[in-house]
């Protein structure tokens, strides 16, 4: 049995309490959190909410949870609610998916959301990221891994299974905070180039840029991924893919294919949706507080429009477990830097941040989100030799 697996199969044991004292307790031999309503409401009012409002109360600080969020979270998630508001709520969420389909096809919005999401303060991030602000799935040997060695390790992988070598012109779709650009071309001696659209993580990047003396291997540019121009051996995209959206997919791998170099490979890594899960109130929530215009596909979707694209598939990763254990590590820092986060970004985003991160890595271990590298390989027209 799995981690994650006993973790589910252990009860929990919750106790919600009244201002004035009072409570009652669910039943479970392990007293793991606490729930705590803070406006009077009866006991079962939380339990009986819908998703969407009930992470609402905790953002506002209605409703505390001390103890283990993520059996919480769990706990909350495995309880019945109505069919209606769930209804409701996946109409909203893909509404929502067609209205930002629309508006994507221009750079300011698209641009916009990313920056609503990112361009949160760098001191911010700081408190819950490694110290290269690797934002996307590290990888651990094992679980006992500190953060910071598994976004190294991570980095690492990258860069072999690309095949880097000194010399190569290297792409990082959205780059982030420049740590991938910054690795392969200290440790692998490419040119790289990254762009990103949040102002902030293009700050953060110079200054790695400057301190490590690498200003002739490594640029990133302030530039949607759509205009870019140029030609180079191996591109990456880590953890951008969720902003592209199914609408766009066709068009995302189309401009990776004609910006990669015959024989080239394209690493591409993201969150994917399983098939059998549809969108509900936690979508909704995501998308009005966390990131507007994401949107998660499955992995079939993937391949399909990488090959249509013209690539060949050559490699695919499961990243699931190495993601889930990433998010437990984020968010065990931010609760570790609560009051930092707190006077860095205020209350209600502190919690945001904090039940997003918690509700991805119950989401990951409970197989309702997917987390996948894909390789990618672009034919020279001769016999290749991979």
């Amino acid at each position: 049995m799995s981690i994650a697996e006993q973790r589910r199969s252990e009860p929990s044991h919750v106790w919600i309490s009244q201002p004035d004292g009072g409570g009652n307790v669910c039943p479970g031999p392990e007293g793991r959190f606490t729930i705590i309503e803070k406006d009077g409401s009866a006991h079962r009012r939380f339990l009986q909410m819908d998703p969407y409002s009930a992470a609402m109360a905790f953002i506002h600080g209605r409703v505390e949870i001390h103890g283990d969020i993520f059996e919480a979270i769990r706990y909350f998630s495995r309880h019945h609610h109505s069919i209606f508001r769930k209804l409701l709520f996946s109409g909203l969420a893909r509404l929502q998916h067609l209205r930002t389909s629309f508006l994507l096809g221009s750079r300011n919005p698209a641009a916009q959301n990313i920056q609503f999401h990112y361009d949160r303060s760098n001191e911010f991030y700081s408190q819950f990221l490694d110290s290269r602000m690797v934002y996307s799935a590290a990888h651990f040997c094992t679980p006992n891994d500190s953060l910071e060695t598994a976004q190294r390790q991570k980095l690492e992988l990258i860069c072999r299974d690309l095949s880097l070598r000194t010399g190569d012109r290297f792409l990082d779709i959205g780059c982030g905070w420049g740590g991938l650009v910054t690795y392969a071309a200290k440790h692998f001696g490419v040119q790289a180039l990254g762009c990103t659209v949040a102002q902030r993580q293009l700050d953060f990047a110079q200054q790695v840029i400057e301190r490590e003396a690498l200003q002739k291997r490594v640029f990133v540019s302030l530039c949607d991924y759509r205009d870019m121009s140029g030609s180079f051996d191996k591109i990456a995209s880590i953890g951008m893919f969720e902003h592209v959206g199914r609408s766009r997919m066709a068009g995302y791998f189309a401009k990776a294919f004609q910006l990669l170099k015959p024989g080239g490979f394209f690493l591409n890594r993201g969150l994917v949706r399983p098939h059998g899960i549809s969108d509900g109130p936690d979508t909704l929530f995501i998308q009005n507080n966390v990131f507007p215009g994401g949107e998660l596909v499955h992995l079939d979707d993937v391949v399909r429009e990488g090959e249509r694209a013209g690539f060949d598939v050559i490699g695919v990763r499961d990243l699931r477990q190495h993601y889930a254990l990433t998010c437990r590590a984020w968010v065990k820092n931010l609760q570790r830097n609560a009051v930092n986060c707190r006077d860095l970004v205020g209350h209600d985003t502190y919690r945001t941040w904090l039940l997003y991160l918690a509700g991805s890595a119950v989401g990951l271990e409970d197989r309702q989100i997917g987390a996948v590298q894909v390789v990618f390989h672009k034919a020279s027209g001769d016999r290749d030799e991979l």
